[in-house]
């Protein structure tokens, strides 16, 4: 007889799941329009339009990588630091640079990879119920064809278990002999969905510029992971209805150092669909290879966990819930140590009940904070659609600021856009909100998991550097194409006193331009043709 569990795992809680909810979407206000998006949210949950008041459109992703040009910074004195953030009371002894990013976008990137799967679990005589970390691949895939018959999935932080749709899991080579008795309920935002319950097997990733663009044959030999997890595995549904996602969540992502390069956009077809997104690549936690930027957000991994392990069935041994983090309350996920914000003249210090979800293109406040930044009017709405096709509409609003105190520089965001949404925490009640993607995609980073000992979690980041000979439009538009050798042709042998001088072409020498455009400085444009934030 199959074993029902009803556990709420998080899938990113942001926006995860709506089944049940039958709520029409309202007309738009008077004055406002409806732009149609396609913002992936964690657990198959889309955005799918943006209502606005016309004067005032979303700023878009594209629009904002056209910025090229590095935050400007600003200098906060101790006084002020320990009053944005009362634990470095006498801890700060000079003043502290704070870099401001005005105006991200709504919606941020996704974070694609690769997932395949193979046999590798614990002698099935051993009592064994933990994960391992595997530096490479290793068992036997379970389809014969794994180079082409892995499948695409999301690196999501905020995900509780790990899972895999129903299409990708026959692709997989996920047969029945490979799924449990158990059926559990994945419940997230508002509402629910049941899913099947593997047997523990081996999963493996890699960022989606291991396959082959042209052949679409994925590259194994990169791929790391873990072996003896248990995953949550979707129903075949119903004719019209929607799969659900593949998802690789929290139990991975604490044993890796992942970085995230959103300078480098990598852009994959499959199956006449495109991925894109930036180029991801994974390390062990406390491998030297991976990159050192020089800023740190300190992380918490909450509730205290020191494990990732499935829950078995004690007579039978097999698992009744997929591998999470082990927490004191069943699952643990990654917070933020502290986010500050302010509207008009509200202000919040000091908040540490955010959480880090890689899988969220867009962030989101609690109506706790809604209410303490005073906001009551919404600047925009959105239409979030279900893993089930239902739609309903959710507030957003811009509030003034947000700021990540940092080791380093720290992160100040003005003008940010925020959705407003009650989401359930790990440790009982609610978060105070999600920071998603939209807020770095001016940064290239790295997620150190802290794999339950050494150091602690943290994200190290740099600011993504403009790109040189991007020249056209002024502001440029994240690639060196026609356009800007057009530009640059137009300035061709100018010195400064000449009619035709245009100062963004006298790219040499590099960071001391001469005055003139000569062959330097097609030089220097063209090393960097066809450079870009998009392939």
């Amino acid at each position: 007889m199959p074993t029902h569990k009803s556990i709420r795992i998080w899938l990113a809680p942001v926006l995860v799941v709506l089944l049940g909810v039958s709520v029409a979407v309202q007309a738009a206000r008077p004055g406002w329009r409806r732009q149609e998006v396609d913002w992936r949210m964690s657990g198959g949950t889309r955005i799918k339009a943006v209502h606005y008041p016309q004067d005032k459109p979303p700023m878009t992703l594209e629009e904002k990588r056209r910025h090229k040009a590095k935050p400007p910074r600003k200098k906060i004195l101790p006084a002020q630091a320990a009053s944005h953030l009362p634990r470095l009371a006498g801890q700060v002894d000079g003043p502290i640079t704070v870099s401001v990013i005005d105006s991200p976008p709504i919606g941020g990137f996704v974070p694609w990879i690769a997932v395949t799967l193979t046999d590798e679990r614990a002698d099935e005589y051993e009592v064994d119920f933990f994960g391992v970390f595997a530096p490479s691949l290793i068992g036997t895939n379970l389809s014969p064809t794994p180079q082409s018959d892995y499948t695409i999935g999301l690196f999501d932080t905020g995900a509780g278990i790990n899972i895999m749709g129903y299409a990708d899991s026959v692709r997989a080579g996920v047969v029945a002999s490979y799924l449990t008795p158990s059926v559990i309920t994945i419940g997230g935002a508002t509402g629910s969905v049941d899913a099947g319950v593997s047997y523990p097997l081996g999963l493996f990733i890699d960022g989606i510029s291991a396959i082959d663009p042209i052949t679409e044959q994925l590259d194994m030999s990169g791929m790391l992971g873990e072996t003896n997890v248990s995953i949550a595995v979707g129903f075949d549904p119903a004719p019209g209805a929607p799969d659900l996602p593949t998802v690789v969540g929290s139990p991975m992502s604490v044993f890796l150092a992942t970085d995230f390069r959103n300078d480098q956009q990598v852009t994959i077809s499959r199956d006449g669909n495109d991925f894109t997104g930036p180029n991801l690549h994974m390390y062990s936690t406390g491998d030297v290879n991976a990159p050192n930027y020089p800023n740190t957000i300190p992380l918490e991994l909450r509730p205290a966990a020191g494990a990732v392990a499935y829950w078995p069935d004690f007579s039978e041994l097999y698992p009744v819930l997929p591998s999470l983090i082990m927490g004191d309350s069943m699952q643990s996920l990654f917070f933020v140590h502290s986010v500050n914000l302010s509207n008009d003249t509200f202000s919040l210090t000091d908040k540490d009940a955010f959480m880090l979800d890689s899988g969220a293109q867009v962030s989101v406040i609690s109506s706790s904070i809604t209410a303490s930044l005073g906001l009551s009017t919404p600047d925009f709405e959105v239409e979030i659609q279900g893993v089930n096709g239902e739609v309903v509409m959710k507030p957003g609003y811009y509030i003034d600021t947000l700021e990540i105190p940092v080791v380093g520089e720290w992160l100040s965001f003005t003008n940010v856009p925020v959705v407003q949404l009650d989401v359930a925490s790990p440790e009982g009640g609610f978060l105070d909100g999600i920071i998603g993607t939209n807020l770095f995609v001016d940064l290239n980073f790295v997620l150190h998991g802290g794999a339950f000992g050494g150091d602690p979690p943290k994200v190290e980041f740099e600011f993504i550097a403009p790109i040189v000979a991007d020249i056209f439009p002024p502001d440029g538009d994240g690639v060196v194409n026609n356009l800007d050798l057009a530009t640059f042709i137009a300035a061709w042998g100018s010195t400064t006193i000449s009619a035709n001088w245009n100062p963004v072409c006298d790219l040499s020498p590099p960071g001391s331009p001469d005055g003139k455009i000569d062959m330097f400085d097609f030089a220097v444009f063209a090393e960097h043709w066809r450079d870009g934030l998009w392939p």
